[in-house]
């Protein structure tokens, strides 16, 4: 068992802009509700680990949790070893990971204000296979067998 907690949860109104952190959310079948991500598709949740933001403050940007447009902001558990199709409980809810990355077509707005987007490299997606609340501080479990680090 992959084992890591929730350091920020991020919201907004609008798609591909920085979201604000919230100490508490619900993940309805959707997504997170009151997000601008939300929807019936397979990119209902997104995260990135925190370690992802500390690589990119290492590189001189002025970045935190939610500056990348991620839902849940992870630390402790490397989310780019978890493959396709493997669940995780994130607080109260189970969500089901359907990508890893994503293509850009252009530069979004989180490039221009942040410089960079790690996004596309290190972030994952995931629909949500069970609603639940969840808490900045909740465990973040996985089953993965190979996913230690």
């Amino acid at each position: 068992m992959v084992k890591g907690q929730i350091v920020s949860i991020n919201v907004s109104p609008k798609k591909g802009t920085k979201k604000t952190p919230v100490s508490e959310a619900k993940i309805t079948s959707l997504g997170i509700e009151e997000d601008g991500h939300r929807g019936d598709w397979h990119r209902q949740v997104s995260l990135l680990a925190e370690e992802s933001i500390m690589k990119m403050q290492g590189k001189g940007l002025n970045v935190k949790a939610g500056d990348f447009a991620e839902n849940i902001t992870t630390q402790g558990i490397d989310l780019l070893k978890l493959p396709i199709g493997t669940r995780i409980r994130v607080g109260e809810s189970l969500l089901e990971v359907t990508q890893i990355g994503k293509e850009c077509d252009k530069p979004c707005a989180i490039y221009y204000q942040a410089g960079d987007c790690i996004m596309p490299k290190e972030g994952i997606f995931a629909k949500v296979i069970k609603e639940g609340n969840v808490r900045v501080g909740d465990e973040i479990q996985s089953s993965c067998i190979n996913c230690q680090r």
